[in-house]
């Protein structure tokens, strides 16, 4: 049900497709920070629509290092693959008011026809192929949604404006597969409205596709989120983390008896500077200077490696 409240909602959406890494506790901390700062609440939703890359046992793996860090959610968890009626309402929506159109194009076609960059995210620069009718004999493989050419633009609490024409950043974007699954960008749109969120907080690589969301939330009418999107955690020499990078998993005891001084290096990444005196204190009351302390406005523009 969506709340109708002034109050702050903010969330944390982990895939149980790996265990948790250091990248992962920066986007928890950043958006539990910045939702308690507020005096908000703090949602964890499992994001488990892709069922066969889920590993077994790992939503209770999350749970429990979460727990180990003190970032405690409110209310009870919230699963994605419990809502696909409601992505399918916001669906039919879509298709009512005439902005969607079946594709036949396979991933390989849409990469070999198409002369736009890849962009570092999750899209592809569509052309356009199916736009006026797919070829004869073909089979739907996506449902896409046509774009505008309006500019899309935002206000990020930390990187301030943002602006993105998505004709030319990925073009016409797909919201259901051919076998009747739903992507990301239409189910997270369902999905804060569904929770009432409406604080956003999250890494750097969701940026780009924060303008899809937007406008999707557009055509359905609903109200947009308040964004911010932190400087990503990387490996030696700027290398991207991987999900088998710097875990910080419960399950796997790599930080047990070390999860205040990483929940520190993890404040102090985000532009804190915790007193030394906090090195001996218990993970809840290093988060409770957190919250006193906590400003967007002071988080570096660039991330890099989280240094203990």
């Amino acid at each position: 049900m969506h709340l109708s409240s002034n109050e702050i909602i903010g969330r944390f959406a982990p895939s149980p497709t790996g265990s948790l890494h250091s990248g992962s506790l920066v986007a928890a901390v950043g958006s539990w920070l910045l939702a308690k700062a507020g005096g908000g609440r703090w949602l964890l939703r499992i994001d488990d629509l892709d069922a066969p890359r889920q590993v077994p046992g790992m939503v209770d793996d999350i749970l429990r290092t979460l727990e180990s860090f003190g970032l405690t959610w409110d209310g009870e968890l919230y699963w994605q693959s419990r809502h696909k009626e409601a992505y399918l309402q916001a669906f039919d929506q879509l298709l009512q008011q005439g902005v969607l159109y079946p594709c036949g194009c396979s991933r390989k076609e849409i990469a070999l026809s198409s002369s736009a960059p890849h962009h570092d995210d999750d899209c592809r620069p569509y052309p356009g192929s199916c736009r006026n009718g797919m070829r004869a004999g073909a089979v739907v493989r996506s449902w896409r949604v046509r774009v505008s050419a309006e500019e899309i633009c935002f206000d990020d609490l930390r990187r301030g404006r943002v602006c993105q024409r998505l004709g030319e950043r990925c073009g016409d974007f797909a919201l259901r597969r051919g076998d009747g699954g739903f992507a990301y960008q239409l189910a997270v749109v369902v999905d804060d409205h569904l929770s009432g969120v409406n604080q956003v907080v999250r890494g750097d690589d969701l940026l780009p596709s924060t303008p899809r969301q937007i406008y999707l939330q557009r055509l359905l009418g609903l109200p947009q989120p308040a964004y911010c999107h932190l400087p990503l955690v990387t490996g030696p020499a700027g290398a991207k983390l991987s999900k088998r990078d710097n875990l910080v998993s419960h399950h796997l005891g790599n930080w047990t008896g070390r999860e205040r001084a990483l929940l520190l290096a993890v404040l102090r990444f985000l532009g804190l500077d915790p007193p030394r005196e906090l090195a001996g204190a218990a993970c809840g009351e290093i988060l409770g200077w957190g919250i006193g302390h906590f400003d967007p406005a002071r988080i570096p523009l660039a991330g890099g490696e989280l240094q203990l």
